[in-house]
């Protein structure tokens, strides 16, 4: 189930794309020479419904309607019970999230599918792409480490590094989250795989320059359980839902391609 935070972050995006596409209205006629044999390398940036991050694509001329896609992303994941708060009596010092054992994040590498199903004809306009795309996700995970309070006697207390443990500390022990870094010796590598289904819409002035906005839901599937938060409710699987601002140009390629690609879309047309 979707957090509220996650939501809000999706519509955020997808306003922003509403506002976008009444900025650049269809209508005014493009008369900028057509790339239509064109290899595109773009960057994403990427938030989901469990996590954010970013992204490279790099996707290759098949046919005048089909790209074969190649992908690397790195993304941090999120647990729906991540909240961050305070000790009620340090308030000044940094937030942190009372039972988060370890840092999650991943990284995929994947191969996959992008197909035209509206191609941009007015400048301004919205050309529409379908995608797929899959491949291996690499999880690593890191412990979580913790300034906390500890007695030595009396009244006497000192502060000290810890990971969090569930049957010891509480949030009044804790005085701040650790130097991120801080565990970073101890990463630990879980392989899995993923799958990412979306709609692309590309709707840049400028024909050899990239601008667009993607959504869709993906799937992460590691070997076991990830145990980033100190509960019975962590997770092997990770379904979500995502939008990515993608940016990018259009690659040109060798002129005995471009032919072939001219002549196939002589013979469509």
């Amino acid at each position: 189930m979707l957090s509220d935070q996650s939501m809000n972050r999706i519509g955020l995006i997808l306003i922003f794309f509403c506002i976008v596409s009444e900025v650049f209205p269809q209508g005014e006629i493009d008369d900028q020479r057509k790339l239509f044999y064109r290899n595109e390398r773009s960057l994403g940036a990427t938030l989901s419904s469990i996590g954010y991050g970013g992204s490279f694509r790099y996707s290759k001329r098949i046919n005048f309607f089909n790209q074969r896609v190649y992908e690397a992303e790195i993304s941090i994941i999120k647990h729906p019970k991540e909240i961050k708060t305070v000790n009620s009596w340090y308030p000044n010092n940094k937030r942190f999230v009372f039972g988060k054992m370890n840092f999650f994040f991943n990284v995929r590498a994947g191969i996959g599918f992008q197909r035209i199903k509206y191609k941009k004809i007015d400048k301004g306009g919205i050309a529409i792409r379908f995608l797929y795309t899959g491949g291996l996700s690499l999880g690593f995970y890191k412990p979580v480490y913790y300034e906390v309070f500890k007695s030595v006697g009396g009244m006497s207390y000192i502060i000290v590094t810890e990971k969090f443990n569930s049957s010891i500390h509480s949030p009044y022990d804790i005085l701040s989250r650790a130097s991120f870094f801080k565990g970073f010796d101890e990463i630990k590598l879980v392989p899995g795989l993923y799958g990412r289904i979306g709609i692309n819409f590309e709707f840049g002035k400028r024909d050899p320059v990239i601008s667009a906005l993607e959504v869709g839901g993906m799937l992460d599937a590691y070997i076991k359980k990830i145990p980033i938060m100190a509960s019975d409710d962590n997770k092997q699987f990770f379904p979500a839902i995502y939008a990515s601002f993608r940016f990018g140009k259009i690659v040109d390629i060798k002129s005995e391609t471009k032919l072939k690609y001219e002549e196939e879309r002589r013979q469509l047309y």
